[in-house]
């Protein structure tokens, strides 16, 4: 930083890189977000890929968006609107104009705005002017003519050469905010360890942005956010799908067990097949099967084998491991099936995060067909309910289903990583050699749960299957009999209720509202809540991981609210379920379908207008 450089210091700030699918948006916030979290900040990110995998250069569909919101203290949500944007075209202004902060800072290389550029992202001639952006900071870096001119001497050829104008951009920001450029060059050297000019260059495009920063007065005063006070211990950034798949890991450990993953590649979900693949060190065995069935169906003969089965997917694919999902319910064998959910139905928004799978995750199979469904909150602990899926899977003899979405799959957040030691035991229910005969469907009083067989083991040979079964395994057709067995699966499910956590409340446990929310929503509705609280209102949240069973403590903790709004990314689905489970309460909706986030200003604004409504 020049000695001559304004400084001012900031609480929080956010931040968004934003370009075609080939400027490399998304490693550079990434880098950004490694550099923010090695310096101490908290932070959390919002990776936002266009839903189409070729489209046209220089368009609005085929725009590429990072954000990340970085502070001194907590950081819940990326953040709403951006304090800076930086666009490496004329389609990422038209994308992103309503999202910085009026008075904003935008850089954005003037090299790109070109006649032709202007008019493919649906201008007439200047973006600034048609977006009414010209009392906001303005900053035209000529970003791809500078790099070219500092590469002319490299032997590379155009299109390596501009591939490094992010790293010129990235630069820029360093500069603005202070940050050192030690950690990304470390970056390079690893990544490019076998291509050093590639290295090289990318570092000298880095600096040129850098020190161009430093030259111009518009980037005056440097911002400075200071780390965050943090609990002592060893931190990472991590994604949902990482952190999901680490669970798994944790799990099977702790249970002794090896682990199975079977699952078709689909969007979102695929990273977390990816990362398990990777981990052939720590026993786990990884199938890319031909479809979603053949996927679920190799995890359930996995799981009569005695491994950790695990199948993952989205919305389509859930649909498609319907029936499979009944033979698990039907032949009581441990599964976790994850639903990182996206825009729907069909097809869809396909890169788009919702919470629309919640009914079909519920209900959608034949038959009564009771399942355990969970749902991660946060990028982070999505290695937490991963790890209690897993467990409830195993101990209660049952199928889970864990719902995560495209927003907690590809965002990040600083994870602080747990001992083993410190994680609970896990207990598979292993049936005895010596207790033969072996009835397969026999109980224990207390949670109804089935021994778990493994074959090949002396004595302890059984039929399971999708017919129905007496305790013994054989197939029944009685009429009581089935009704039986159905009321104990139910029963079963439904004991799980005592030993899942109660509902925690954050804020008083009583008042004017309760805002309402499940799953990947929580750290915008918890910010919200505070702010309305700060600003008079008697305002409450609860968030629920656990939708079947729910809480024991519900309907003691909505009966001490005068109203109850539920926010989700969807139609309503979880207050529909609530009001089936509670009747007697009212249940306002806060409701968004766009295949984004809520933003904390709409969800003040809804809780504010319920209200003052009368």
């Amino acid at each position: 930083m020049a000695k001559n450089s304004k400084v001012i210091k900031r609480e929080e700030v956010v931040i968004r890189f934003s370009g075609d699918s080939g400027d490399g948006m998304q490693l550079t916030g990434t880098l950004f977000s490694d550099t923010a979290a090695l310096f101490g900040n908290d932070l959390s990110t919002f990776p936002d890929y266009p839903a189409e995998i070729r489209a046209p250069q220089g368009t609005v569909g085929g725009v590429s968006g990072f954000q990340i919101h970085l502070g001194h203290s907590e950081i819940n949500t990326p953040g709403d609107y951006a304090d800076v944007l930086v666009a490496m075209n004329p389609a990422a202004i038209k994308a992103n104009a309503i999202w910085v902060k009026p008075g904003g800072t935008i850089i954005f290389d003037k090299d790109n705005f070109t006649e032709k550029n202007i008019e493919r992202a649906g201008y007439i001639s200047d973006p600034i002017a048609e977006e009414k952006l010209e009392n906001y900071n303005i900053i035209p870096a000529p970003i791809s003519s500078m790099v070219r001119e500092a590469l002319k001497d490299f032997g590379l050829d155009p299109k390596s050469v501009l591939r490094t104008k992010n790293m010129f951009a990235l630069g820029m920001v360093y500069w603005l905010f202070d940050r050192k450029l030690k950690y990304t060059e470390q970056y390079f050297d690893k990544k490019f360890a076998n291509k050093p000019e590639i290295a090289e260059a990318n570092k000298v495009a880095l600096r040129k942005g850098y020190y161009y920063a430093e030259t111009i007065e518009a980037l005056n005063p440097v911002i400075i956010i200071e780390p965050a006070q943090i609990d002592p211990g060893i931190y990472r950034n991590i994604c949902g799908n990482t952190a999901t798949a680490w669970g798994f890991l944790a799990a099977a450990e702790k249970a002794g067990l090896k682990t199975f993953i079977g699952s078709y590649p689909i969007t979102p979900a695929t990273g977390i097949l990816e990362e398990m693949a990777l981990r052939k060190d720590l026993g786990v065995k990884s199938f890319q099967a031909e479809d979603e069935i053949a996927g679920i169906c190799t995890a359930l003969g996995a799981s009569f084998a005695g491994y950790l089965a695990v199948t993952s997917t989205s919305g389509p694919g859930l649909a498609l491991k319907s029936e499979a999902i009944g033979l698990a319910v039907m032949a009581e064998l441990p599964v976790v099936i994850v639903d990182v959910q996206r825009g729907g139905p069909s097809t869809g928004l396909p890169t788009k995060t919702e919470q629309a799978d919640l009914l079909q995750a519920l209900y959608g199979r034949n038959g009564e067909s009771p399942v355990v469904v969970i749902a991660a909150s946060t990028p982070s602990n999505c290695f937490h309910y991963a790890f209690t899926a897993a467990k409830i899977a195993i101990e209660h003899m049952t199928p889970v289903i864990l719902l995560t979405d495209g927003y907690l799959a590809n965002g990040t957040e600083p994870w602080k990583i747990p001992e083993m030691k410190d994680l609970p035991e896990i207990k598979p229910p292993y049936a005895e050699k010596n207790d033969i005969p072996f009835l397969p469907y026999k109980r224990d009083c207390e949670r109804l749960v089935r021994a778990w067989a493994v074959p090949g083991t002396p004595g302890l040979e059984h039929r399971i299957g999708g017919l129905e079964k007496t305790m013994k395994g054989t197939v029944s057709y009685i009429p009581e009999n089935h009704e039986q067995m159905v009321r104990i699966r139910a029963d079963k499910v439904a004991r799980i209720a005592d030993e899942i956590p109660d509902l925690a409340v954050w804020g008083e446990s009583s008042g004017d509202l309760l805002l309402t929310g499940w799953g990947g929503s929580q750290g915008y509705l918890m910010t919200a809540a505070n702010e309305l609280r700060e600003e008079g209102y008697k305002v409450s949240l609860v968030c629920f991981n656990f939708i079947n069973p729910l809480p024991k403590n519900v309907r003691e903790v909505f009966s001490k609210f005068t109203k109850i709004a539920v926010a989700e990314l969807n139609l309503g689905q979880f207050a529909d379920y609530l009001r089936i489970k509670y009747p007697e309460f009212d249940y306002h909706k806060i409701n968004k379908v766009q295949g984004m986030p809520f933003t904390i200003k709409e969800i003040k604004e809804n809780c504010i207008k319920i209200l003052e409504d009368e």
